[in-house]
């Protein structure tokens, strides 16, 4: 089968297409012959040196998120058949081999069935993101999504056009939520509307704190934030009493400072996430009520749900990490197909 590997950290150019032999899977595991595969920033940040301080593996195929369907089942494993349409995700963490190939091998708890109807566009678009903002969405007071979940709360989702802002506005329409989100430009709006925005504030013009309290006077139950350092002022002046602050990421700054009097007076909640070390109860949740909501046609890729797709081929793996570390907008995938 053809794989993408690198054996050292650094540039795209590191990336090697290569044949290797057909993984066969183990107790517990599940083959799946992808259609797509999905990349994301933690998948260039750990082939460009950020992640390991030295190689834990001879070679690394990069890729946690894929779609496509199983063709080998390993002993132990139930309630899946060959054949059967499935989304993976952390398909490489810890382990040495992830989506940048033609066949992975997963935790059976890894692969979750993929309602039909559904691409493997979406499917590979999962992952990452979505369990990402599911998180986020339900470390205020709601445990769980679903249809009217989160019905009368007021949802801040920074940076609304990403790949995590776009699951987060989904997710939270599907489960009732007014939305708000910041975002930078006029088609980053547009963007954010399609998703299912409720109203988008450009943090470059203007007061955005003044934007947003005037849109949620009563204060906004929760954030979704991408860049803490940058944001927190703004967050702790719009977030009412007892609101929450989910933090996924560091863009603008690793260091985060805030005013304690100011921010223990309003008895708010910061809740950091890493999908890495996720408890596997978190975990589980967020993938069941994911497949909910794509089962209901709640979420959904392409321009016209707010997230543009830019393909790629396997040999073109390097240029797929590449746009995704310039930024590019929208969801990049590896077809396979």
């Amino acid at each position: 089968m053809r794989a993408v590997v690198y054996s050292e950290t650094g540039p795209s150019s590191v990336l090697r297409l290569v044949d290797r032999e057909v993984p066969e899977p183990g107790p517990g595991e599940l083959r799946v012959r992808l259609a797509r595969a999905g990349v994301n920033p933690t998948d260039w940040k750990a082939r460009a040196g950020g992640t390991y301080a030295e190689l834990p593996y001879a070679e690394i195929t990069p890729g946690q998120d894929g779609a496509g369907v199983v063709d080998a089942i390993g002993e132990g494993v139930l309630g899946f058949a060959v054949e059967d349409r499935v989304w993976v995700l952390l398909a490489q963490h810890g382990r040495p081999f992830g989506t940048a190939a033609e066949l992975v091998v997963v935790p059976a708890e890894n692969a979750v069935h993929l309602t039909v109807g559904a691409s493997f566009d979406l499917g590979a678009s999962l992952g990452v993101p979505a369990v990402t903002a599911h998180r986020a969405l339900t470390s205020g007071d709601v445990p769980r999504l679903s249809p009217g979940a989160l019905t009368g709360q007021t949802m801040l989702v920074h940076g609304g056009a990403g790949a995590v802002g776009n699951a987060a506005i989904q997710l939270a329409r599907w489960a009732g939520a007014t939305v708000l989100t910041t975002v930078s430009s006029d088609e980053k709006a547009a963007l954010a509307i399609a998703a299912g925005a409720h109203q988008t504030v450009n943090y470059r013009v203007g007061d955005a704190t003044a934007e947003i309290r005037a849109l949620a006077p009563d204060g906004v139950d929760l954030v979704v934030d991408v860049a803490p350092a940058v944001n927190n002022d703004l967050d702790r002046e719009v977030l009412r009493v007892h609101g929450t602050v989910a933090i996924y990421a560091n863009n603008g700054g690793d260091e985060l400072t805030m005013p304690v009097r100011q921010t223990f007076s309003k008895n708010l909640r910061y809740q950091f996430i890493l999908l890495y070390t996720l408890d596997p109860a978190l975990l589980r949740a967020a993938t069941e009520d994911i497949a909910a909501a794509v089962e209901d046609g709640a979420l959904q890729v392409g321009s016209e749900a707010g997230v543009p797709l830019h393909h790629f081929g396997l040999e073109e793996a390097g240029a797929a990490h590449d746009a995704v570390e310039q930024g590019a907008v929208g969801k990049v995938l590896i077809k396979l197909d």
